[in-house]
This record gives C-alpha cells, structure tokens and sequence, in this order.
C-alpha cells in the first residue's frame, strides 16, 4: 500500500508554521498543523471552537443510540471537514491516517472499520459513527459522513491522545465512503489544557517525547527571584527532572533559553533571559553533574510570545525556559 499521509506535530505559535488552505478549499480553511490532509483532498466545512466539551466514544454500540464507553473532554475544539473525488477506497485513507497517527506517538483510545456495514455498532461501523456524532453535532449540510448513495461503501473511526508538555491534544477521525468515487472525513482535535493557570513542571518521560517530536520543550516550573537570574528553591522538582532527562539520554545536547514577558526595555529584557539561562546551566553543571559543554545558554526576551503580553494570563505564559534540541 502506498504511504501519502504524514502527521505533523508542530508548535505554530513558536515557530510561526501557518499551513494554506488550497483554492478548493472553503473559505476561511486551512489543514490544523498537527496532521495534514489525504493528497487532493478539500475542505468542505471548517470551524474553530473556543474552550468547550466533547464526548470520544471508545467502545461499540450497545442498544439503541447508546454507547456506554466514553472519554468526555473539553478544549479548544478544530473541525474540519475534507472530501475526496476519485479512485482511492475508504479503507485506503483509513489506514494512512491509522499509521501517520501511530507514528506521530499518539495513543490509540479506540479504532475500527467496517467495509460492508456487516458488523451493526461495532467501532467504526456507521451506526457507531451516528451515535458519536448524535453527542457532538455535525451543523445539517456540512458533511456528508453520515449520508450514503447506491454506490456508498465502508466506513472507519479513529480516537487517539497525545500528552504534550502544555496539554493533551486528541485526535478524532470520521471516514466513510459517500459514494463510489466520493470519500469524506471529518477530523475533530481537541487541545484540553491539563494545567493550572497555564503552568506545569513536566517528568523527563514527557520532556523527551516533546524534544523528539517538536524538537523543543517549554518549561514553566523554574521560577526565579523577580528581576533577577536566581533560581528559587521550588524549582528543584524541575531542575531534577531535567538532569534525569540529560542523564537518560546521554547524547543529547541542548539550547536553554529564557523567555520574559514584555514589561521593561527590550534590552533589560534580553540580557536578564540570558542571565536566567546561564543560572539553569550553571544549576545543572554545579547541582547535577550535567557536562556543561552539553548545554548552551540563550536569552531571548520577550521576542518570542506564545501569548498576548496585554494580561497577567498571557504574561506568565511567556515568561518561560525552553529546551531546544541542537
């Protein structure tokens, strides 16, 4: 089978990816930068929600319009919508999305297909795909995922998480064959935050798995005194976890960069994120054993947000270390 499918798990407000919509496409579109779309396909219907519930059905149907297992989450919620004309079988796009998925390191919460519609409420099958858009509505005329014709075919579901270091992101996937040569899918992400007020101090484990897929890691569990590079005793949890981190994977060589909020000059601002830097090297060289020549510091300042700097809120977002793979 040929592989066109490829996940990408990509930190846009850091970097400043923006993925284009094509000129098929709605208006409006655009694919969500953590997975792409099936080769040729276009956006029918695209819409964002802000922080709202979603209900994942991860067992079968059990009776009528019931599933009892599911996994009820809430967060920023990205629907959309795709069509595909031509040759290609349900079942084609299917196990391309199943594979980029496993591949990206996301955990399988349920999946299945169904090619003829044989096996009633089993995952997958499109009287399961009815009851799980029955709890999260589809507007009437968006999709045609739970229409058919005479020429309609095999249906798929796809529900997977992925623990990043800022939240837990869920991919959703609806496919089915509307017809012959028409294949829809409807591709729901969910990106709840598992924090409070925005902060966390994540385990080496977590780290890891960020610095291979983002090549990066944002740290908000070492605190310093105010206006100065001192590292404060509540930050021990996160410095260890960082040197078993370094210690676990002995190859690994990093950048430790310093953010700041946006009060004050920007000059204060880079030379102070610098500073900080230098601290977390020296803590890890000094404290830790860490080699120092592993790791170099960097300050930055307040040039690269992730948030509005116009709020307490968004301020201590972007007051921040990151760890940036070499």
């Amino acid at each position: 089978m040929r592989r066109f499918l490829f996940v990408l798990v990509l930190c846009v407000f850091c970097f400043g990816v923006s993925v284009q919509a094509t000129a098929q496409d709605v208006s409006g579109s655009m694919d969500h930068p953590l997975i792409t779309r099936f080769p040729d396909s276009t956006i029918t219907w695209y819409e964002e929600q802000g922080y709202e519930p979603y209900q994942i059905a991860v067992g079968p149907v059990t009776g009528y319009r019931t599933i009892d297992e599911w996994e009820k989450v809430e967060g920023k919620i990205t629907r959309i919508n795709y069509m595909l004309e031509g040759e290609r079988s349900f079942y084609e796009v299917y196990s391309n999305y199943l594979s980029a998925i496993k591949k990206a390191g996301f955990e399988i919460m349920a999946e299945g297909f169904d090619k003829n519609s044989s096996n009633k409420g089993a995952i997958g099958q499109r009287g399961f795909l009815g009851v799980h858009y029955i709890a999260n509505p589809i507007p009437p005329g968006k999709s045609y995922l739970m229409q058919g014709s005479a020429t309609s075919g095999g249906s798929g579901y796809v529900a997977a998480k992925l623990k990043r270091s800022e939240d837990t992101v869920f991919i959703v996937l609806g496919i089915a064959q509307y017809k012959q040569d028409t294949i829809v899918t409807m591709v729901d992400i969910i990106e709840q935050k598992v924090m409070e007020d925005d902060l966390i101090t994540v385990d080496a484990e977590a780290m890891s798995k960020d610095i291979d897929i983002h090549g990066k890691v944002a740290l908000y569990g070492i605190f310093f005194d105010y206006d100065k590079a001192t590292i404060t005793a509540e930050s021990a949890g996160a410095m260890k976890e960082i040197a078993t981190l370094l210690t676990n994977r002995g190859d690994l060589e990093l950048y430790v960069v310093g953010h700041t909020d946006m009060k004050g000059s920007l000059d204060y601002n880079i030379n102070l994120s610098q500073q900080r830097a230098a601290s977390v090297v020296d803590a890890l060289a000094k404290d830790h054993g860490i080699a120092a020549s592993r790791l170099t510091p960097k300050g930055v300042g307040p040039l690269v947000p992730v948030m509005t700097n116009k709020n307490d809120k968004g301020r201590a977002s972007n007051r921040r270390v990151e760890l940036v793979a070499k």
